[in-house]
């Protein structure tokens, strides 16, 4: 069976227990993280898998095909209407953005109760 391969923008409170599950699924494969701080516990925790980081969230967009789903969980707008509109501009109908409110949703469903989203909000150019 094929790998879904998955890029994160946000490794900091919603981000790193997404990637932690993420990294222990066989069938997933995390082609990279991004976030502004290099020293958030996500990005730690990539390094230790040999997951590419970043801090800018366009490296992994570019990655076109080669990314299946792309989560975010930033919180922030402008990350969303960038990568809408570089996937538009490129032509990748491939790649899935998935929106930080349904990674929630997937890792409360594990836990069998609400989980809150907490991280700083931060201007990504």
């Amino acid at each position: 069976m094929k790998k879904i391969r998955i890029g994160v923008i946000g490794a900091g409170e919603t981000g790193t227990p997404l990637l932690k599950q993420l990294l222990n699924t066989n069938f997933v494969e995390v082609v990279g993280v991004a976030d502004l701080n290099q020293e958030m516990p996500g990005i730690k925790l990539a390094h230790e898998h040999g997951v590419m980081t970043t801090t800018n969230f366009m490296d992994i967009a570019q990655l076109g095909n080669g990314v299946d789903i792309l989560i975010d969980v930033t919180g922030v707008a402008k990350v969303r209407e960038q990568l809408r509109d570089h996937f538009q501009k490129s032509n990748n109908h491939h790649t899935i953005i998935m929106h930080e409110l349904i990674a929630v949703l997937m890792m409360s469903l594990s836990r069998n109760e609400l989980i809150s989203s907490k991280h700083d909000q931060h201007d990504y150019n």
